[in-house]
């Protein structure tokens, strides 16, 4: 005869017995016998037998569903345990045609299987329990009864509707994956609950398991005794309710007696599956005259910690006691100063800035004497009564707590910086700053809704600020005052320039008891015409010296020229160049535009940038973190020298668990400390978003010609084949210049070929993308708007600008890193003026700060740059504060490349900046080989028509 058993995570496997075989009626019998039984399992024939070695044919969930649907029951080669596994898909079968079947989303190997499932409910579960009660032993032998049906319908359920399914061809993506069985790109966590809840609010008819905690009856609760007396022994017994709730129902009790059978039954069921998905339920004392479990504190503490969210997965509510709370320690740190900071002068920023200071710990809302720390400290089940309340706690998150607070002897004194500092310390690692709470001028740094003290608009300034135009004066005037650095973050095109002039106009015309002294402004060389020009225009009555040029003072010479101006502007190159000149100045304040210049500490740049001595620090910058969080602490570091420690300690305790560990903790101490040095507002603030126009952002695809194609795909194999035993810096280096190599042929044959070749050939463009670039073009000067187009590559930039210009008739000036600084401001002022060029080509390094290009209103990026801070400071170029259309900013990738892949990925890469006020690139040369090739692979429908 022919046998089935099924071994759960190996299928269904057939197997014959010695006896003789009866006479054939189903042929689908004979064609199992026909195949080869190469599996050997051991099987145990008959109860209280040994178990037998056969010979077995193993079939997969799809061939096993076809072969017991298909299988005759009432063959009488077919033995009882494999007509109960026929029963048991029959039964899967009619729940499949009764619509009793939903779709589901799960994670398995790497990727997000669409898949059928049963919808559940006290039918099915009934079904599932008469099964397990009827099963063969021979499969009882395999697992419980209850893990064999489990799994049996897991499996089984998906083939078994995929055969009911007409064969035709869905249109959505998600639906041809479930029909075929295939996985689905697309999904995701949230796509996996939102099946899930849609489930279970279709099986919502039945009565909910609801497990109610009441506190043990025997505990005094007196106000008056102490908080911790009376805890109750670890013996104690807490009474878990059984009730179950109709929908709109308040749960009722289930008794052993009277209560309705079918209820009961249903009651029981829920409860065993509780016990299963929560084992600790099982081997507790019962109430005799009902369902109810009593259980001791130990077990009333890991319920409460784990088991809690165990049962609400599986559908149970969990009602702890109305006055329990679980709670974590978390620290409170009281600042107190006086109304207004002392007016000292000191060589450190910040350094005189002294405060008082206390340290608090509270356990949620209560702050803790040191008695009762001491006494829930020593808690050993961490489940403790607190001033009348019962609550849960970590003992050892509390002496951590209670050690970082002894430490620092509770109170004290210190400097403003070196106190938020501490917060970094790695005993507060595990704890969160609840509340930072201060008075005097000290509230004005650290409370986020306190609004520094007005500052009148100088009236020596030639421009109207807008409000948070004018908030960004207010706090730049009173961190001078504090001597504190400043990293005033705003948006590219909010107006970070005014705001500075702002300052150093406020200084002129209201110098107060500040020594005098000159600024110091660092920017690079594509902006110093900018702040020429916006400095005689806001602020004509200061003087500004620019440090520039092969004829530019140097020593003495330089320093009596400084010492004559308000303002001296220089570029980075210059500052490490002209160091010890630079040095030699008093300055009042140094300043850096575009901070990002010294995000790498390590740098000449960022070297000299720190040495230079001044009594106030300011950096500006769009984009505080780029790529890495060692960048915001390099521009911190600048502005607050060793506010955020060392860079090995920093990495330690905040960039890996962040970058890496999507650590929210630790995110929120970074910005406890880092929030009250850095101001930032972005466009789509309120108060902003006001003064600007819409932009559009649009992702627009171009597929490649035939040519570009085969030159990809060769790229592709040879770098496949190049970093197949490559390791280390040489296999990086072999991706990043792949990378490279497919962005060019995205771009244009001629790009990557460098051969000189032409942009066209016999009249038909060889890049796809250059022909959708001109499509677009056309509808734009059509319209009268003019454009901006940014490339990472000057080579293509060379190749494009003198083909459009060509092709529209008319000038297209290309900016880039090559362009004088003269050149430059000539090609931005004829761009501005209503007559000059529509069209302007920019690389993206030279033209991506420091701009401003309102005359147009679209921006097309030709080509990616893996990063969207920097794409987002090229289209700030046009929207800015000046504008007045709506801005659409079009982003080029080709179908089916590395382009479009990276262009869906750039969304999770800015999860960084969100976090901790980045996006990557680095990431790419990191993957295995077949992800990188998944990534770089050419796609089907890459080739236009």
């Amino acid at each position: 005869m022919l046998h089935g058993i099924w071994k759960p995570g190996a299928g269904l496997l057939l197997w014959t017995d010695d006896a003789e075989m009866p006479t054939a009626i189903d042929p689908t019998i004979d064609a199992l016998l026909a195949r080869r039984f190469r599996v050997r399992t051991a099987v145990r024939e008959a109860p209280d037998t040994d178990a037998v070695d056969r010979a077995a044919l193993a079939l997969a969930p799809d061939a096993a569903a076809d072969a017991l649907l298909t299988l005759y029951p009432g063959d009488p080669r077919v033995a009882p345990d494999l007509r109960y596994l026929v029963h048991v898909a029959t039964g899967l079968d009619r729940w499949a045609r009764a619509g009793r079947v939903v779709p589901e989303v799960r994670r398995a190997e790497g990727a997000w299987w669409p898949r059928f499932t049963l919808v559940g409910g006290a039918r099915q579960r009934a079904w599932a329990t008469e099964l397990a009660a009827a099963m063969p032993p021979v499969l009882r032998d395999v697992a419980p009864a209850r893990d064999v049906v489990a799994d049996i319908t897991r499996e089984l359920t998906d083939p078994v509707v995929r055969r009911l399914l007409p064969d035709e061809q869905a249109r959505h993506p998600f639906l041809r994956a479930l029909v075929a069985g295939t996985e689905f790109d697309d999904a995701s966590p949230a796509t996996s609950e939102a099946f899930d809840r849609w489930r279970a609010s279709l099986s919502s008819g039945e009565p909910t398991l609801v497990l109610r905690l009441l506190e043990p009856d025997e505990l005094p609760d007196d106000p008056a005794a102490d908080p911790y007396e009376g805890t109750g022994p670890d013996d104690a017994l807490w009474r878990l309710e059984v009730c179950l709730q109709d929908e709109g129902d308040a749960p009722e009790p289930v008794a052993l007696r009277g209560s309705d059978r079918a209820r009961l039954e249903h009651a029981v069921r829920r409860l065993e599956d509780a016990a299963r998905a929560y084992p600790r339920l099982r081997d507790v004392p019962t109430d005799p005259q009902s369902l109810d479990l009593l259980l001791p504190t130990p077990v009333v503490t890991d319920l409460v910690a784990h088991g809690a969210g165990v049962l609400r997965e599986q559908g149970v509510v969990v009602l702890l006691p109305r006055a329990w709370t679980v709670v974590a320690p978390s620290l409170r740190l009281k600042v107190s100063s006086p109304s207004s900071p002392a007016t000292a002068e000191s060589r450190t920023v910040g350094v005189d800035r002294i405060v008082d200071y206390e340290w608090e710990l509270a356990l949620g809302d209560v702050v803790l004497t040191e008695a009762e720390l001491r006494r829930l400290a020593d808690a050993k089940s961490g489940l403790v009564r607190l001033r009348g309340e019962w609550v849960q706690a970590d003992p050892a998150t509390l002496g951590r707590a209670a050690h970082f607070v002894a430490e620092r002897h509770g109170s004290g004194d210190r400097a403003i910086v070196d106190l938020l500092a501490s917060l970094l310390d790695d005993d507060a690692r595990h704890l969160p700053i609840d509340e930072i709470r201060a008075t005097g001028w000290a509230a004005e740094l650290l409370d986020p809704a306190a609004e520094p003290a007005p500052t009148p608009r100088p009236p020596s300034l030639r421009a109207e600020l807008r409000p948070y135009q004018q908030r960004g004066l207010d706090w730049l005037a009173f961190m001078s005052r504090c001597r504190l650095g400043a990293v005033l973050a705003d948006d590219m095109g909010l107006g970070k320039t005014v705001q500075l002039l702002a300052l150093l106009a406020h200084e002129h015309d209201v110098p107060g008891d500040e020594p005098p002294g000159p600024t110091l402004l660092v920017c690079p060389m594509s902006v110093v015409g900018n702040w020429q020009r916006e400095a005689a225009t806001f602020v004509p009555d200061l003087t500004v010296h620019v440090h520039h040029g092969v004829d530019r003072p140097t020593g003495d010479e330089f320093a009596a020229a400084a010492g004559g101006a308000h303002l001296v502007v220089t570029t980075y190159h210059l500052l490490v160049r002209d160091l010890e000149s630079l040095r030699g100045v008093p300055w009042r304040r140094v300043v850096l535009d575009e901070a990002q210049h010294i995000k790498n500490p390590r740098t000449a740049q960022a070297r000299a940038a720190r040495s230079i001595e001044a009594r106030h620090r300011v950096a500006l910058t769009g984009t505080p973190v780029e790529n890495r969080l060692d960048e915001l602490r390099s521009i911190l570091d600048f502005a607050n020298r060793g506010i955020l420690g060392s860079d090995a300690m920093f990495r330690k305790r905040f960039v890996v668990p962040i970058e890496r560990e999507q650590d929210s903790l630790a995110a929120a101490r970074l910005r406890a400390v880092t929030a009250p040095f850095v101001l930032r507002r972005v466009k789509t603030d309120p108060s902003v978003i006001a003064d600007l126009p819409d932009k559009v952002e649009l992702t627009v695809r171009a597929n490649l010609t035939e040519e570009q194609a085969a030159l990809y795909q060769a790229v592709v194999d040879d770098m496949l084949a190049t970093i197949r035993d490559a390791q280390g810096m040489s296999r990086k280096g072999a991706v990043l210049a792949a990378l490279t190599k497919l962005k060019q042929v995205c771009n244009h044959p001629a790009h990557f070929l460098k051969d000189g070749s032409a942009v066209t050939r016999r009249g038909r463009h060889r890049s796809g993308k250059l022909a959708l670039v001109e499509d677009t073009l056309d509808a734009v000067l059509a319209e009268g708007d003019k454009a901006l187009l940014f490339t990472q590559f000057r080579e293509f930039g060379d190749l494009v600008a003198p083909y459009l210009a060509q092709r529209f008739g008319t000038e297209v000036p290309f900016l880039h890193g090559g362009v004088s600084k003269s050149a430059r401001d000539g090609m931005v002022e004829r761009f501005q003026d209503p007559s000059g060029p529509s069209l302007m080509l920019l690389s993206l390094k030279a033209g991506g700060t420091g701009l401003n290009l309102t005359a147009a209103n679209h921006v097309v990026h030709l080509d990616r740059w893996w990063n969207p801070a920097v794409e987002n400071q090229a289209t700030d170029r046009a929207f800015r504060i000046g504008q007045r259309k709506d801005v659409q900013v079009r982003k080029l990738v080709c179908v089916g490349t590395v382009e479009e892949r990276i262009d869906d990925m750039i969304a999770s890469k800015t999860e960084l900046a969100e976090l901790a006020v980045g996006a990557g690139e680095n990431w790419v040369t990191e993957m295995a080989d077949d992800q990188l090739r998944d990534l770089l692979r050419l796609g089907d429908d890459a080739v236009g028509e």
